[in-house]
Order: C-alpha cells, then structure tokens, then sequence
C-alpha cells in the first residue's frame, strides 16, 4: 500500500463511520434461490464456501450492498421495502459508502477493506444490475438498481465472517 500524501489522498482515509455486516447469503447453484447464513467462511481462491461462484474469476468471488441502497430502490418503487433475498448479492452492508473502497482515480495501489478480524477483500468494480431485476423486484426493478447495485470483490485474505461483523477500510 502506498502512504496518503496528497490532501485527496488524505481525504480518502477518512471514513465517517465502521461499517456493519448485515446479512450473508449464497447460492448453491445458478438459479437458486439464496440462502441466508449467520456466518461463512471466505476462501482466497474460492470466494465464499457453497456459493455457485466459488472457484470462478477473482473479479467477482463476493458481491456487496448497500443497506442503504435498498430503501432507496424500494422508495423508487414504491414498496415499503426489498428483501436482500431479491438483489442475488452475497453481502448487504450498512453504515459505510461501499464505493469509498474504489481505486481513486490516478492513485497507485490498491485500496482494501477488512470484514471481522479475519477477512481482507479488495473492490474490482461495481456489480450493476441483471435482468433478473425486473423479474424479482417487478416492472422498473432493473433501472431502479442502476447505480444501487453494489460492488463486486476478490478475496485478498480469508477467515469467517459472520453477521454484525464490522466493516472497514485497511488504511495504507
């Protein structure tokens, strides 16, 4: 990791509060319905243990969202609220702007971010929404999860996490 110099750099470090894992799920297969866990153990090759990702490419071993983001999609459809279940991401997060983990532009390393004691994952992009949208939030699912989609990570170190752990960035 490289040291934070300049003041953007500076500013980056600072988060205004320690995120909180809020909800954990998997896939056994593609198509299935997610199962929801207490805990799960994060492997560096792998991903996360049974979901139907594991073993795939290292862009996208885990997906995250938001809390946040999905009172916001549920207010622009007009529902009280969407199931976690609905959005097919591994990890709902509360409490912290997952998109503060992104590379800044023109900075060299990569920023990382810590899950419970154990876990290091790395952002590699964004996870935008599928046409799977549209069928498990209804008419207008798909635009209203533009922009709200999350973030997809590789696994930089494993270990367990478990609901309630606290998420947060690795300073440099």
């Amino acid at each position: 990791m490289v040291m934070a110099t300049t003041e953007k750099e500076k500013l980056l470090q600072t988060l205004p509060q320690i995120g909180c894992l809020e909800w954990i799920s998997v896939r056994p297969h593609k198509g299935a319905t997610p199962v929801f866990l207490q805990e799960v153990r994060v492997q560096t090759e792998n991903g996360l243990e049974g979901d139907h990702y594991q073993g795939s490419s290292g862009k996208r071993q885990v997906t995250l969202i938001q809390a946040e983001h999905l009172e916001v999609v549920a207010r622009i459809l007009g529902k009280e609220s969407v199931s976690p279940l609905l959005t097919r991401r591994n990890l709902v997060v509360s409490g912290i702007n997952l998109l503060a983990f992104a590379q800044p532009e023109g900075m060299e390393g990569k920023r990382q971010f810590s899950i419970g004691e154990e876990v290091i994952l790395e952002m590699t992009g964004t996870c935008p929404p599928c046409h799977q949208m549209e069928e498990n939030l209804g008419p207008g699912g798909y635009n209203a999860m533009l922009g709200h989609g999350g973030i997809t990570a590789r696994v930089i170190r494993g270990g367990i996490i478990r609901k309630g752990d606290a998420v947060k960035l690795v300073q440099s």
